[in-house]
């Protein structure tokens, strides 16, 4: 008798510590960094390339459900599971936890997109700690700006955001255009709610000369206005640093995935008309290491040399170095928008309708994948397009100063990308990437804190 009620104690123990525990999804998101989808393709029923999606877990996981094409493959603790592109979900089983259904777009991929590689981590989350959550409310000014709480946007409302997290660490980002970001973190507790009160301070804005009494040699701003009617200028910085810009001149396009583009994505329709109505300088090349460390006074890039392309820059990092820039030069340089750097990769109104930025053989204009040799290259060392700027295709991405959002139809003038969001755009290919992705017309985003050896930035100046 005492030994079955022992196996039945046993048995509902086991048992109540399995209902205890759940599968869960840690995190999920693409890898633009791997090259797996196309280094190791597997085809789908269409002859087209998957996508991959590296499953992390560790532990038995015994089958993976869904548009899956098999076989799948084990490599310790990760399972790379190949779907083909425009998949949206997939049922993930272990041996010990029920099965878990993943939703691609709760965790912001709206569909898997054919030759990216997507990392799915999964951990065994205890339900009893799960359970205990708890209110963070932000208040934050001005109202207009955006707030994410561990990498996702949390909408507010009259500078108000709130969300219920479970109680423990987490991380917070409030950022508006105009005005220094702040991050942090906090820390939930079981008692009681937390507040954060956040008001962010404005950009440091160029030094007027007029403000400024008797500076010293080292503290004058080199002013040296744009040269009129000019294609070309020069601005100088300091140290025989110097910038070199190429003339945009205003006009209209058709934005996005135009019929000479192949291997298109979703996010590149549909086409629109834009009209830019301005003429503006963008830099000839892209912010070298030699400018970023003259600038900022140092230089976080992976791969090193004075005349590499800088990169390891987050968003808020190239805010920063073009606040600093301005002070130097009294200058009002910054980030292109989206618009403004694709009709410049087109060649404006030189454009003769090439796919790549100033051709249609990639291995002319740009350091990718294929030819890289895994690093970058000095800038301007291809040819350059039809308006004379080099490296609009591959060698760094280039960020841009737009939140990232989807096309519409609508003609516009002059547009700024999304009001809000919580990525920002970058452009242009790297040396990582495949053809398709150094497209004129190739969009990609990350968030705020995003940073890469990837990922560089280039510079427009206003008339």
């Amino acid at each position: 008798m005492r030994n079955i009620l022992l196996s039945f104690f046993l048995l509902f123990t086991a048992i109540s510590s399995a209902l205890a525990q759940e599968l869960t999804v840690k995190s999920f998101k693409l890898a633009s960094s791997d090259l797996t989808a196309q280094t190791q393709p597997r085809k789908d029923l269409n002859d087209r390339n998957c996508a991959v999606v590296k499953v992390q877990f560790v532990g038995e996981l015994t089958n993976i459900e869904g548009n899956v094409i098999m076989p799948l493959v084990k490599r310790n603790n990760e399972t790379w599971v190949y779907m083909p592109q425009n998949t949206r979900q997939m049922k993930v089983i272990t041996k010990n936890y029920l099965p878990l259904m993943v939703t691609f777009a709760d965790y912001d991929i709206e569909r898997l997109e054919s030759n990216r590689t997507y990392v799915l981590t999964l951990l065994i989350n205890n339900l009893q700690q799960a359970q205990q959550s708890q209110t963070l409310t932000i208040k934050y000014m001005p109202t207009n700006a955006t707030v994410l709480v561990d990498n996702k946007m949390v909408k507010g409302t009259n500078g108000v955001a709130r969300t219920t997290l479970p109680v423990g660490q987490h991380s917070f980002v409030v950022a508006c255009d105009g005005y220094e970001s702040e991050e942090g973190t906090v820390k939930l507790k079981a008692s009681a709610p937390s507040n954060l009160q956040i008001t962010l301070s404005k950009e440091a804005v160029a030094i007027q000369q007029s403000t400024v009494t008797q500076p010293t040699v080292a503290q004058q701003p080199v002013v040296q206005a744009p040269i009129a009617n000019s294609d070309n200028i020069s601005i100088p910085v300091k140290d025989g640093i110097s910038i070199d810009m190429v003339r945009v001149e205003a006009g209209m396009f058709t934005m996005g995935a135009t019929a000479e583009m192949k291997e298109l994505y979703d996010d590149e329709r549909p086409t629109h008309r834009v009209t830019l109505t301005n003429d503006y300088y963008i830099g000839k090349y892209e912010v070298t290491q030699a400018l970023w460390q003259t600038v900022m006074g140092n230089n976080p890039s992976e791969f090193k040399g004075d005349n590499l392309p800088v990169e390891q820059v987050k968003w808020k990092d190239c805010q920063k170095f073009l606040s600093k820039l301005n002070r130097i030069t009294g200058k009002k340089f910054r980030l292109p928008s989206e618009a403004e750097w694709e009709y410049a990769a087109r060649g404006g109104n030189k454009s003769r309708g090439y796919q790549y930025s100033g051709s249609n053989n990639l291995l002319d204009v740009a350091w990718y994948n294929d030819n890289s040799g895994r690093k970058t290259h000095a800038v301007g060392t291809k040819q350059a397009n039809e308006l004379g700027i080099y490296d609009m295709s591959g060698n760094v991405y280039e960020w841009c100063q737009d939140w990232f959002g989807k096309y519409n139809s609508s003609s516009q003038v002059n547009p700024t990308g999304a009001n809000s969001g919580s990525d920002r755009v970058f452009r242009g290919g790297s040396w990582v990437s495949n053809a398709g992705n150094c497209r004129s017309s190739y969009r990609d985003y990350i968030t705020l804190g995003g940073r890469d050896s990837y990922l560089g930035l280039r510079l427009v100046l206003s008339e």
